[in-house]
């Protein structure tokens, strides 16, 4: 039986400290658009937004793969098997994973893997009362880079890794390749992976949901700022840029950018730099797929689809990959 006080005890921490997330910013900032990784969106502040920006009425992707995952995690179940150690990328509140646990047949083990230790030690303080016989092995880490996963005290018969959320969309498409290609070295051979993809529709729809009329998303969007202002010594003026999310059709994607709002200049890291009024910085995309395009992407990184489970309204799929 796995306690709170186990889970707690097994935590990796691999959490980026503030010489990485300095030169992170440097890099994007020196780029043509400006650029900020949207993977430190998730301090304790940026978490707790993001789990409001689900609960608003027009963020559609979190309720529809929720009800999803209630109407099909059995079948989902029967499809991936027994006794697996299931492997969680950004794994934030952990709401859709109990779901997934509950559903699965003698789970072995559960490795969060997420960026934010706040939410990180909320989830599996939850998920270790919730689910006492699986083995909490929780990560504090950027899933983007290679990690090495703990090994359970009891041996599980593959992996699954659980990527819910339509995650994979904030990556740019070469990336996102990269990635899915270091999850299928992570599953290995015999293992799959369960991704959640959402899916084009009514670009009004979509843009809706990036600008809830509440002001939370941007209000997170801006949180990032105030991250970057407080844990690396930066002067962003939170009052001269403004959110601003608009739906690509050729691209297929939402573009997330803070705007400037007035010519101005930030320190980073004892370095200049000049914004110009109206000039973007591009904080995050977020791209949805056809059937088509998404086995497309997956193709190219060596990775099939062998089943899918569909919300028709709004469009949403969970997709499960294994290697071609």
């Amino acid at each position: 039986m796995s306690t709170v006080s186990d889970a707690l005890e097994a935590l990796t921490d691999l959490q980026p400290d503030r010489a990485r997330v300095t030169a992170d910013i440097l890099y994007g900032l020196s780029q043509r658009p400006r650029q900020l990784p949207s993977k430190y969106f998730y301090d304790a502040r940026g978490s707790a937004l993001f789990e409001q920006i689900t609960r608003q009425p027009e963020y559609y992707p979190t309720r529809t793969e929720l009800q999803l995952l209630e109407q099909c995690a059995a079948e989902i179940a029967d499809v991936v098997g027994p006794r697996l150690h299931v492997v969680e990328l950004g794994s934030g509140s952990g709401r859709k994973t109990e779901r997934l646990l509950h559903a699965l047949a003698d789970p072995v083990a559960y490795t969060p893997i997420e960026i934010s230790r706040a939410a990180l030690l909320a989830s599996i303080a939850r998920l270790a009362q919730a689910l006492p016989a699986i083995e909490m092995l929780p990560v504090c880490a950027d899933f983007t880079q290679p990690v090495d996963l703990p090994a359970p005290q009891r041996p599980a018969a593959r992996r699954l890794l659980f990527f819910p959320g339509s995650t994979l969309g904030n990556f740019a498409e070469a990336d996102a390749v990269a990635l899915l290609q270091a999850m299928r070295q992570t599953m290995g051979a015999d293992g799959m992976a369960l991704i959640g993809i959402d899916l084009h529709k009514d670009p009004a729809l979509i843009e809706a949901a990036y600008n809830d009329a509440a002001g939370v998303t941007a209000a997170f969007t801006l949180n990032l700022l105030a991250r970057l202002n407080r844990e690396i010594g930066s002067d962003f003026d939170l009052d001269a840029f403004q959110h601003r999310a608009r739906y690509s059709v050729p691209r297929l994607r939402i573009e997330t950018e803070l705007v400037s709002t007035r010519p101005q200049r930030v320190h980073v890291a004892g370095r200049q730099v000049d914004f110009t009024e109206g000039e973007a910085m591009i904080v995050e995309y977020s791209h949805k797929y056809t059937e088509a395009s998404f086995a497309a992407l997956v193709a190219s990184a060596g990775l099939r689809v062998t089943a899918q489970w569909h919300a028709s309204a709004p469009a949403f799929a969970l997709c499960l990959l294994q290697p071609a």
